[in-house]
């Protein structure tokens, strides 16, 4: 008799877990929004030249920054790793420099658009050095989004900034300019001395350095 009350009960508290409602799955995760609207131009190799399909791909970009408001762009440029460290680094600022100049024709303020050199460093296709890959010969345009820069290359940044700012485009000629190329180009034990100077020399503040 016990032995089948036993048997009566486990079936009973069967039946009940199964008629448990099943706990609701839990939301898949959210993917982080992204930085800013990306758009991707490429070229030749060892060229600045937009072709015409860049020249497209960048009105897309100016009508994006427009539309935005006051979102900045940055436009960030990339070689393969056919050439030298050096010479990539200052190709791939070229390359960025005539992003910017598309934009501007295409109604994007001068003063809305950060270039940034990059040269070999970051590549879309990782390959052996020496190697052209055509994937890699890039400038990616970001609407609304900055490049994060951090030390000695946010201060670098900072000081060009506000030396342009403030002295205005056509003052920076000879050492200053270098200098400013040389921040924008990531060589900042170069440029910091001489934009320090130049912003001492013009009485403006130093902006902090972290």
């Amino acid at each position: 008799m016990l032995n089948k009350l036993s048997v009566l009960v486990a079936a009973a508290l069967l039946m009940s877990a199964c008629q448990q409602p099943e706990p609701a799955a839990a939301p898949p995760p959210q993917a982080s929004p992204p930085a800013g609207k990306v758009f991707l131009v490429f070229f030749d190799w060892d060229s600045t030249r937009l072709s015409a399909q860049a020249l497209d791909t960048l009105r897309q970009a100016a009508a994006a920054a427009k539309a935005s408001g006051s979102a900045g762009v940055t436009a960030t440029g990339h070689t393969d790793r056919s050439g030298s460290d050096n010479y990539n680094m200052a190709l791939s600022l070229r390359r960025a420099n005539a992003v910017k100049l598309a934009l501007g024709r295409d109604g994007v303020p001068a003063a809305a658009v950060t270039t940034v050199g990059r040269g070999e460093t970051q590549p879309l296709v990782q390959t052996a050095d020496g190697v052209r890959e055509p994937q890699n010969r890039r400038v990616e345009v970001v609407i609304g989004g900055q490049v994060a820069m951090t030390g000695d290359a946010a201060y670098c940044r900072e000081m060009s900034v506000r030396y342009r700012r403030y002295l205005g485009q056509a003052s920076t000629e000879g050492d200053v300019a270098k200098a400013i190329y040389d921040c924008e180009s990531g060589n900042t034990a170069a440029g910091i001395p001489v934009l320090e100077k130049a912003l001492r020399d013009a009485k403006l503040a130093l902006p902090p350095r972290a």
